[in-house]
Order: C-alpha cells, then structure tokens, then sequence
C-alpha cells in the first residue's frame, strides 16, 4: 500500500526558500506522507539541497528533469504519486504543521473528494489571513458543488464582483487535498503557462470539481503563502499575457461548452473576463522603467480595445466599494488616464 498523501513540491532555483518549504513537509505531524519533490532544471543549488534531505528521510522523493516549466513539473510529480490523498505545494511556502493531518482527516471524516483550507499571505514584515467570508467548516455535496464551487472557479457572479481580489483564492491547488482516484477518473493535468500565462491551477480545479461529489472547506489558515519573491511566476512584468489570457478564455469557454454548462457559467466567465482588466492592467504597470509611461497608457488602451474585453466590459456591472466602481466604469468607457491612475494606487496596495 502506498501512503496516505502525496505531496508534490516543483521546484526551480529555490536554494533561498527550499529548506523552509522542505522542513514543514517533513515535520507533519501526519507521518504517513510522500514527498514528491520535482526539481525542474534549477541552475542553483536547489538540487543539491532536495539530494541531501532525502538522504536523511527516505519520504522524500526526488525527480530531476530539463527545464520544462511548472505545469510539466507538477504533472511529473502526479504520475508518480502513490497516495490515496494528493496535495501540492510550492517551494517558496510552508505548511502548518498539522496541515495535512486536519486535511487528511476532514477527507475521511466527511467522505471528501475534495477539501480545502484558507491561507495566510506572507509578506516578510507582516502577514495577513485571506478571509472568504464563509464559517468554520462549510460543507458541500453533489448538486452544491457545481453550483457554488465550479461556478466560483469559473467567475463570480452578483455581488462577488465587489471583491475582485477575491477571483483566483479559490483556483490555488496548494491550499487543497484531492483524492487520488478523482485526478485519475479525469485524466486532470496542468496546463502550461507558456500558453495561457497564468491561472493553471484553476483550469486543474475546472477539470477535478466538474466531477466531485464533494467538497469541504475550512476556514483555517493552515497555509502560507509568501508573497516576497521576486522570482516567483506571479511577479514581474510578462509582455505576452493579454494574449495568453485569451487563450485561457478560450480553453474555459471549451471545458463550458464540453459539459454543457451556460446560463450562470457564461455570466460568470464574462465577468471573469471584465474582472481580468485589473489584472491585465498591474502586469503593464510592473513594467516599472523598462516602459515609459507613454508606452505604458499605449498598451492600457490596447487591451481595453481588445474585443473580448471590449465586449465582456459593455455587460458589466461593477460591485462593491466606490473604488471598485470607478475602475472598472473607467475601463467600460477607455478612460485611460483615470484607469491607470487608480491602477498605480493597486499597485501600491498589493506590495504593503
């Protein structure tokens, strides 16, 4: 028999991270557990390191492979996963440690395919505990899953709009444990961000949730996500990601039309889609100098010409606070010089 999690950590030059990541896997208190640790290509001495540990704890599996991106590197670490129970993390966080025994133990309890915790942004100086709104423990099965899980996963819809950073919190796979036999009945795999930029992990969730019969979530925040790397993939400006985004669009308009799903599933993804000017918007701005500030409205009113977005916008309704509001009017009329004004604001806000 094979343990009861697997847990699988890709891993690129993280020599400065590793250690911490590598030291809250292994000191679980859930002692039943595999490490899949998936070197990809790292230049440093991350390889060294992941080596050396497994030296001294025989949990720790180590994979090298050529450099192919994080997708890959995940998908290497699924095919060699044994466990009843999958978890991944990534090398720059840590895990509490009792986070996968409470995970592990919610599974069985609850007949879970699925269950899920809250996380803590770590930035260094000070941290901050993201806060779905939701109780303690919150239960979902069969019907419900679809309807308040895959949907949030493919957008939001109501009064959810008012909370745009709020978007993506539930697409991570690093704050959940799937059962084993899910991934495997839906062939699930990562896609590579080198064709759609970013949101990887919430196409895999797209793929395993459509198929879960169940699914819990604890607002405990068993999970630390650090937000000071500057190598890590979400920094750092990426010249091809409205294009890429159009790209993610359309494989979520695929996977909607493959399972039958509109009426609220398409409301939710135009509203993702409007929604992603925010997004979109702080990658032009992180640019920093490498573009002057001339290029930088440039490119701000080429992707609010943009079609899909053009189209996506007309139908949008903005939510929540004044701010919110005023943004995302400002992006449905083009008005570049207030967008990026209150853009450069984001952006100051997202680095406290």
């Amino acid at each position: 028999m094979g343990p009861l999690v697997s847990v699988i950590v890709p891993v690129y030059n993280m020599e400065r991270y590793l250690g911490r990541c590598l030291d809250s896997l292994l000191g679980q208190t859930l002692k039943d557990i595999e490490i899949i640790a998936v070197n990809d290509g790292s230049r440093d001495g991350s390889l060294a390191l992941l080596r050396e540990a497994a030296s001294r704890d025989g949990r720790l599996k180590v994979l090298d492979q050529p450099n192919a991106g994080v997708s890959a590197a995940r998908n290497a670490g699924l095919a060699e996963a044994g466990g009843a129970f999958i978890g991944f993390v990534d090398p720059d966080d840590w895990a509490d440690p009792g986070m996968f025994e409470a995970l592990y133990r919610t599974a069985v309890a609850d007949r879970a395919d699925i269950v899920m915790c809250s996380y803590v942004r770590e930035f260094g100086d000070h941290a901050k505990e993201k806060d779905f709104g939701l109780a303690d423990r919150t239960v979902y099965r069969d019907e419900a899953v679809a309807e308040r899980i895959l949907r949030r996963l493919v957008g939001p819809v109501g009064d959810e709009k008012g909370s745009p950073e709020l978007l993506d919190a539930w697409g991570t796979v690093w704050n959940k444990l799937y059962r084993a036999e899910l991934i495997r009945e839906t062939e699930a795999e990562f896609t590579d961000l080198k064709r759609i930029g970013s949101n990887e992990d919430t196409l895999f969730n797209l793929q395993v949730v459509q198929a879960a019969r169940s699914f819990v979530f604890l607002h405990t925040p068993y999970y630390h996500y650090w937000r000071v790397n500057a190598e890590s993939l979400t920094s750092g400006f990426n010249p091809r990601l409205t294009r890429q985004f159009l790209q993610l669009f359309g494989l979520m308009e695929q996977f909607l039309a493959e399972h039958r799903l509109d009426g609220i599933y398409r409301e939710a993804l135009e509203n993702r889609i409007a929604l992603s000017v925010l997004g979109l918007g702080l990658n032009i701005l992180s640019a920093g100098e490498s573009l002057s500030l001339a290029e930088k409205r440039s490119r701000l009113q080429e992707l609010l010409r943009e079609e899909r977005f053009r189209s996506a916008l007309a139908r949008f309704q903005p939510e929540g606070s004044p701010v919110w509001r005023v943004f995302y009017w400002c992006a449905k009329l083009r008005f570049t010089a207030g967008l990026y004004a209150l853009l450069a604001a984001a952006n100051r806000m997202r680095r406290r």
